[in-house]
């Protein structure tokens, strides 16, 4: 296993502002017209990059679906999640919170958190090895689970995502852990680096017989 760039809390929460201002002032009667259609164009740019919904519009740099996990507040930011790039991990902060221990929903709570300056996304969902062993398979994805899995989840500086691993423990001859091997997926499907996350929470320690694993989404998995 490669040694960790991702770095891993305790719920550690990062938020980053990302906004665009457009200011235009004007002078004599040709600046002001020039002005106003400088603003004009940049408004109708803007609405082609990230429509209400977080998703981009009709003029994004490619055909892939995507969706904007904003910093700071529910809008994305101003800038064009075309020209985003894969995450890698060095700009993501990861943490796995332990939730609803030896009850019904038992799982583990996903977080990845962009502290770069720059957007990136993620697809599909993490690549994930249950006791940090990378020569055990990947756990499946999950059954229940939406299968339109291969959407770009773009992070702008301070963005989130999530996903969860669904733990299934039958009470004997199960398996125990307190963390876990994660790689990120790229557009085909292939494994980036692994990298060890420690399981956080009340009970960290976690046990299974069978276990799957959430697409990323923009809302938290399980959120009651």
């Amino acid at each position: 296993m490669r040694t960790s760039r991702i770095r891993t809390t305790a719920l550690a929460a990062v938020t980053a502002a990302l906004a665009l201002g457009l200011t235009a002032c004007g002078g004599a009667d040709g600046a002001s017209k020039a002005a106003a259609g400088d603003n004009a164009a940049a408004s109708a740019q803007s609405r082609s990059v990230s429509t209400g919904d977080g998703k981009t519009g009709g003029d994004t740099k490619e055909n892939a679906r995507s969706t904007t996990a904003s910093g700071g507040t529910d809008e994305a930011g101003g800038t064009d999640t075309a020209d985003a790039q894969p995450c890698v991990g060095d700009e993501l902060m990861v943490t796995a919170e332990h939730r609803f221990a030896g009850q019904q929903g038992d799982h583990l709570l996903v977080t990845a958190s962009n502290e770069g300056d720059k957007p990136c996304w993620v697809t599909s969902y993490p690549s994930v090895k249950l006791g940090g062993d990378v020569d055990d398979a990947a756990l499946p994805h999950s059954k229940k689970d939406d299968q339109g899995g291969d959407a770009h989840l773009t992070l702008q500086p301070g963005g989130k995502v999530y996903s969860a691993v669904n733990l299934f423990d039958y009470g004997s001859n199960h398996h125990t852990a307190n963390s876990f091997a994660m790689a990120l997926r790229g557009a085909d499907g292939s494994d980036g680096p692994s990298y060890s996350v420690d399981a956080k929470g009340e009970k960290p320690q976690f046990s299974w017989n069978e276990a799957d694993v959430l697409n990323w989404n923009t809302k938290k998995p399980y959120d009651f």
